[in-house]
């Protein structure tokens, strides 16, 4: 029985052709060869397993080739490895620098090979340091690292540098699948692209992983046989995912997540995994980045059929909320709780709850009430009139739908233009609401609406009329307010003697801007009054602000103090001798 050789040894590469993934530096390394441009120090730097030893030994064999020695030598007397991570010391060093003095026996260079030399020592640096500046014509040294950054700048300004790069998911795929079929293995294309997935740009690990799977599932190798070995979670459990997401079946996610964390992966990985399948969804929707989708052609049909199931604005909402989860995932106390609340916000979103039926139930008292009349006459929408009816209290119920009625009954009603002025105002004002809100704007607007309507095809009486009449029915009109308990607004509109101004223009003067603002919100109610006892509808109203007034109406305790002691100062002894406060 012959000893097994792992793949990543069988089919190390022997020249630069068979190198996977890395044509920029091998391409530059046979040029500098041809054209005797090779520096005699390089540095190898790059991720494990992306053939930085691999390319260091072709280059060792390739620049000892002549014409006079046949292909098949490997020249081992000319090359020389050295691991640094055990062999790091000054004297270690030194005993290479010793060797490099002696000139090959065959062959025109001695190579010297440094792996891991990132583990020198800084002495060992410092002493390797002459003679990697002025090395002998016959010596080379080819440096190797995965941290370059821990060597010094001494070092790396002696050594011309190549950076290798992570080995694409393609690559390592189209390779793995060239090693199947030496081997006879028949492989489908996702499988292979979950080993080179997993392998995380390494060739090495991919191979290591493709012999682990061929031990287990023989020469037929399938995508569920290497989900089921590497244990990663298979596209069918993603695709299912987002399916109950789109359908809003909230207990059935609950369940495919309790079912996926018994069979052993962790809720972290399920949700980043969730995350990546909706990144890739995304990307399928555009012909431009499919090509982003690093999976295997059948897994790329059924992203694209799902694909076309989502929108755009779906799939921005779930990225974000993955995301997040992903992020508080470590700082959570209950991470299966975030998990499962995450899901239950990613089947919300396109879940509008229970709609809002178009036939609302209403009272049927409402038609033969003044609202109705009013919300009729001033066409007001029907979500307005529909949320008029929900405050009301009004409890019989009928079973024709609103818009019926509002059609039948709108129908019926006959009023008069004149009328119809009069109550689109006073419907549109008598309700007070919040300045700030949506209900205050839709007021205002269907308020400016009436007027400009009522301007345009009514023309209304402008009979002039003396500032005494007006100041007679302002204070009747304020005696009506103190009647009906509107004491605030009833001294906002003492506080200054209303005078005619600019023709109809009624001019008072207030303290400060709270009172300006009471006074603006029921003003249309006043100059309603106003305008149809003076039979003039011209009339408006302007305010200003002088708080230097202000103090006339109201004083604090410590400013009648100060005014009683300005008058009598004794005032002040008095408080002083009993101890007195304010």
């Amino acid at each position: 029985m012959e000893p097994f050789i792992v793949s990543a040894r069988k089919y190390r590469p022997q020249t630069f052709k068979d190198v996977v993934g890395q044509e920029a530096i091998t391409n530059t390394l046979e040029n500098a060869i041809t054209h005797n441009h090779l520096a005699q120090a390089l540095l190898f730097c790059g991720p494990r397993g992306v053939g930085k030893t691999t390319c260091a030994r072709i280059l060792a064999k390739k620049i000892n080739q002549d014409d006079s020695i046949g292909d098949n030598e490997d020249f081992a007397f000319n090359i020389f490895e050295l691991d640094a991570a055990s062999n790091n010391s000054v004297d270690d060093i030194r005993s290479l620098t010793d060797q490099v003095r002696i000139p090959p026996q065959i062959g025109k260079y001695k190579v010297y090979i440094i792996d891991e030399v990132h583990m020198l020592s800084q002495s060992a640096f410092n002493a390797f340091l002459k003679t990697l500046e002025e090395p002998p014509k016959h010596a080379i040294f080819i440096l190797a690292t995965t941290e370059k950054h821990k060597i010094i700048p001494t070092i790396l300004s002696r050594c011309q540098i190549f950076d290798f790069k992570r080995i694409t998911v393609k690559d390592a795929a189209n390779y793995l699948k060239y090693i199947s079929e030496e081997q006879g293995v028949v492989a489908e294309d996702d499988a292979l692209h979950i080993i080179a997935q997993k392998a995380d740009g390494a060739m090495r690990d991919a191979l290591s992983i493709f012999d682990r799977v061929v031990s287990f599932s023989g020469k037929n190798l399938t995508r569920k046989a290497v989900t089921e070995n590497l244990n990663v979670l298979d596209y069918d459990v993603y695709f299912e995912v987002t399916r109950l997401i789109q359908e809003n079946k909230i207990p059935e996610l609950l369940m495919l997540l309790n079912k996926t964390l018994a069979l052993g992966f962790d809720a972290h990985h399920f949700i980043t995994g969730l995350a990546s399948h909706f990144r890739d969804l995304m990307v399928c929707q555009h012909k431009e980045t499919i090509n982003l989708l690093e999976v295997g052609e059948t897994a790329k049909k059924m992203y694209q059929e799902q694909a076309m199931d989502v929108t755009k604005e779906f799939l921005l909402k779930a990225i974000d909320m993955a995301n997040d989860c992903d992020l508080k995932y470590k700082a959570s106390k209950n991470q299966r709780l975030l998990v499962e609340l995450t899901l239950m916000k990613l089947a919300s979103i396109t879940f509008d709850g229970e709609k809002k039926k178009s036939d609302f139930i209403i009272p049927s008292s409402y038609f033969k009430s003044d609202i109705f009349q009013k919300t009729a006459v001033a066409s007001i929408p029907q979500e307005e009139v529909i949320d008029t009816i929900i405050k009301s209290e009004a409890t019989t119920i009928v079973e024709e739908p609103i818009s019926k009625v509002l059609e039948s009954e709108a129908g019926k009603t006959q009023i008069s233009q004149k009328s119809e002025i009069k109550k689109v105002d006073l419907n549109i004002t008598s309700t007070r609401v919040s300045g700030l809100s949506i209900s205050s704007l839709k007021a205002k607007k269907e308020h400016e609406k009436a007027k400009i309507s009522t301007e345009d095809h009514i023309e209304l009486p402008e009979e002039d009329f003396e500032e005494l009449k007006m100041q007679e029915l302002w204070n009747n009109y304020v005696q009506e307010l103190e009647n009906q308990g509107k004491k605030i607004l009833a001294a906002n509109l003492q506080a200054d003697t209303p005078k005619l101004i600019e023709k109809y223009t009624i001019w008072i003067e207030l303290p400060n801007s709270t009172m300006k603002k009471e006074v603006e919100r029921e003003q249309s109610l006043m100059l309603n009054h106003l305008k149809e006892r003076l039979n003039n509808h011209s009339i408006s109203l302007r305010i200003t602000i002088n708080e230097e007034n202000a103090k006339k109406f109201a004083f604090t305790p410590e400013e009648k103090y100060e005014k009683l002691r300005e008058k009598n100062p004794a005032l002040d002894l008095l408080r002083k001798e009993f101890d007195l406060d304010l």
